[in-house]
């Protein structure tokens, strides 16, 4: 039985065939329409110059894999970072801008709205980035065989229930050959968020767990920016 299942960690994941491309692709149109509906003062340059180039970068990917992420090299896996951290760098800025228009005249109810776009983004970007680091990638993770996968930076629950009751085991990766995919980091980067700390997924690496600290602390300021503007909001009224 021990055997049996090292030979199944050893082998290659539940499907060959690649992550569809669907999910990460509509989570990174959001993030663009987000940021492009953002009030003025959060914006960085140009309303749509942000989103022009966020778009210039997905169309580059989904020409590679238009239905499932089955094709990769060093480009494609660079303009797939490239996108996550344009998405975190103008949401980071945005989020700094927020910062600035506590106490101006701006309308509050704007700025609120905005710091809930702000938020919404912040889950995207780091999701996105999540998902093309850990263990080498979408295209990697379905492809190689678990020893010859990078080191993992985040842990699942999955990756640690094979010795569970049957039902609970029957999902474990050394069973199932179950791999996270996009959701599965986009859950993550929810949690995260939301938690301000890691829930069920724990970071492994040093990368991860700074990517984690950078996105609560966002996330943090965001959450104290709203409920400030929405006291101001109450006091003024």
């Amino acid at each position: 039985m021990a055997r049996d299942v090292l030979d199944e960690e050893r082998g290659h994941r539940r499907s060959g065939e690649g992550e569809h491309r669907l999910p990460p692709t509509v989570a990174v149109i959001v993030a663009i329409v987000a940021y492009a509906l953002l009030p003025q003062p959060l914006l960085v340059g140009p309303r749509f110059a942000i989103p022009v180039v966020e778009a210039l970068l997905l169309v580059s990917l989904v020409v590679v894999n238009p239905v499932r992420v089955v094709r990769s090299n060093r480009w494609a896996r660079w303009v797939s970072v490239v996108l996550a951290l344009v998405v975190i760098g103008a949401n980071l800025v945005a989020l700094g801008m927020l910062v600035g228009t506590l106490g101006s005249d701006e309308d509050p109810k704007g700025l609120l709205l905005g710091g809930v776009q702000v938020w919404l983004t912040n889950v995207i970007g780091f999701a996105l980035l999540y998902w093309e680091l850990d263990r080498g990638g979408p295209v990697a993770r379905h492809r190689s065989r678990r020893d010859q996968l990078p080191p993992a930076d985040w842990r699942f629950s999955q990756d640690e229930n094979s010795g569970a009751v049957s039902e609970v085991a029957a999902t474990a990766s050394a069973r199932s050959g179950w791999i996270p995919e996009f959701v599965d980091y986009l859950y993550l980067s929810v949690t995260n968020s939301s938690a301000f700390s890691p829930t069920d997924t724990m970071p492994l690496s040093t990368r991860a767990k700074l990517l984690m600290a950078m996105q609560s602390t966002a996330a943090l300021a965001i959450s104290l920016l709203i409920v400030a503007r929405a006291v101001g909001s109450l006091g003024g009224g």
